[in-house]
């Protein structure tokens, strides 16, 4: 970390004094800016993925630099490898080429070049003889207490400055004051008495704005069953797909979850047309049962590939040809309700949430809620890329019998050939490349041994639809292996336990404009 906590000093009456990691900040009696403590796990997480995106950046930044600077050398006939870390891309050993990066989205924080004309024009005049860090801008929209973006300054290495902004005038009041007491602040450095050199202004590292942020709407309709959770995430990442896709940019989600009462996504933007050409490909509509909670997916498009004589490759995008299923469910014959469009891809990216478990692992003392981050990491990056999930408890319900155990459910979808994984969205849960058919299937070989009284059953209940039918195969519910994942085998806090009593999202500031709640939360 960049910076140690403020001094000890006399807490100002009305006020009390919060610490957090590198950081403190005053909280007034009243409520007009509002502060989860709870959600430390969302701002450690916060830190630790920009910290590991701006490694991965530079690291990147950094080989291009030293590739271009073999080819000046080998230009001039001198020929000597440039030294030091990352000399890899040396002569014989071509890079792989990736997307042009114009700019990156970490988590919810916009992520800016901030490199500046003057940079621009002095490397241009002379090539750097080092390679410098790239800096970039983080912009919190909304930031409450300003905690987070105090907690960005002091611990994120490499930044150049964080935009602090709410639409609360008293939020923004105590940003500053918190701001103040970071020493964050805009700054009149002293110089030696006597001197005659003029007072230097040392610029702030927070930047305090009142303004409206980024009110809008997901653009697609919610899904109502038990995997709404994932649903929101796949709906947020559409939003960002699209919005990004107007400018001829795609979206790389990195990490994706769904974390207590809200979602926090990390992405990166690249700027690559014909990838936006792909982006239907990955965007789906889905017919959701209102009975037993099938799911059907209508995927918008398709992209084929045709290599030429040469060895050219051709994208071709075509529409995707539907409907999925018909007006009614296939299994418990209830009506659809129409969900989306949403994000039909992976939400993560297993190589980047890698290396952001080894970035925690290594700094565990530098997280307070580093049990939390490694098992909600070590879960993200075992799950599967399928959409949604299921709990063993749901299905019971829907059939109106004894519940299998998580254990007993997973063995049998794997005996049956499929694959399984716990989501991280949902203790209790499993994600499979089975169909809600398949897992149906097992259920009804489950009540084979399990008998439902069916004295129990409305005539009119899509339970007697689901028990109508016959298991193709009887399921094998004896442990498998691989039922037991590795985030299991040890002891991993995976899951939020509720940690007080009523710790959730905390009441709306009263008053017009009081909005300074939502940032910290």
């Amino acid at each position: 970390m960049t910076a140690s906590a403020p001094p000890a000093f006399t807490v100002p009456e009305g006020f009390t004094l919060h610490r957090e990691n590198t950081s403190a900040i005053l909280l007034p009696a009243t409520a007009d800016a509002f502060l989860n403590p709870v959600q430390e796990f969302n701002r450690d997480l916060s830190v630790a993925c920009i910290r590991t995106w701006g490694e991965v950046v530079n690291a990147e930044k950094e080989r291009k630099w030293r590739a271009a600077a073999e080819r000046r050398a080998a230009k001039k006939g001198g020929g000597a490898a440039v030294g030091g870390a990352g000399a890899g891309a040396a002569k014989g050993e071509p890079e792989a080429k990736k997307p042009r990066t114009d700019g990156e989205t970490a988590g919810d924080e916009a992520v800016a070049s901030a490199s500046t004309a003057d940079d621009a024009t002095k490397s241009a005049a002379k090539p750097q003889t080092e390679f410098r860090p790239h800096q970039f801008v983080i912009l919190e929209a909304l930031s409450a207490t300003g905690l987070r973006s105090i907690r960005y300054a002091h611990e994120i290495p490499n930044v150049k400055y964080v935009v602090a902004n709410d639409l609360s005038s008293a939020a923004v009041e105590a940003m500053r004051r918190n701001v103040e007491l970071n020493d964050l602040h805009e700054k009149e450095e002293p110089v030696a008495e006597g001197s005659s050199e003029r007072p230097t202004i040392r610029p702030a590292k927070v930047r305090v704005n009142e303004e409206d942020a980024c009110f809008s709407n997901y653009g697609g309709a919610p899904v109502k069953a038990e995997y709404c959770h994932e649903a929101a995430l796949r709906l947020v990442l559409h939003t960002l797909a699209t919005s990004a896709a107007r400018y001829g940019r795609y979206v790389q989600p990195l990490l994706s979850l769904s974390i207590d009462f809200y979602v926090r996504l990390f992405v990166r933007v690249y700027t690559s047309p014909i990838e936006v050409k792909k982006l239907f490909s990955e965007t789906a509509i889905y017919h959701v049962c209102s009975g037993c909670q099938s799911w059907y997916e209508q995927p918008l498009g398709r992209v084929t590939e045709q290599v030429s004589e040469k060895g050219n490759v051709n994208l071709h995008c075509k529409v995707h040809t539907g409907p999925p299923v018909s007006e009614r469910c296939p299994e418990c014959n209830s009506v659809l309700h129409v969900a989306g469009p949403m994000w039909s891809g992976p939400i993560h990216d297993k190589e980047f949430v890698s290396s952001v478990l080894s970035h925690v692992e290594a700094n565990e003392d530098k997280y307070g809620t580093s049990a939390r981050m490694k098992g909600m990491l070590t879960v993200a990056k075992e799950e599967l890329d399928t959409p949604f999930y299921f709990t063993p408890s749901k299905i019971s319900s829907h059939f109106h019998c004894v519940c299998p155990s998580l254990d007993e459910t997973a063995s049998a979808l794997l005996h049956a050939g499929h694959k399984v994984s716990r989501s991280h969205a949902c203790a209790g849960s499993l994600k499979t490349t089975a169909t809600y058919a398949d897992i149906h299937d097992i259920f009804r070989s489950w009540v084979k041994t399990h008998p439902v009284r069916m004295d129990k059953v409305s005539e009119s209940s899509p339970t007697r639809v689901l028990l109508s039918k016959e298991p193709k195969a009887e399921a094998n519910f004896k442990r498998h292996p691989d039922s037991v994942t590795a985030s299991s085998k040890v002891k991993l806090v995976r899951y939020q336990q509720n940690p007080t009593p009523n710790w959730g999202p905390g009441a709306k500031p009263r008053g017009k404009r009081k909005r300074g709640q939502e940032g910290d939360d």
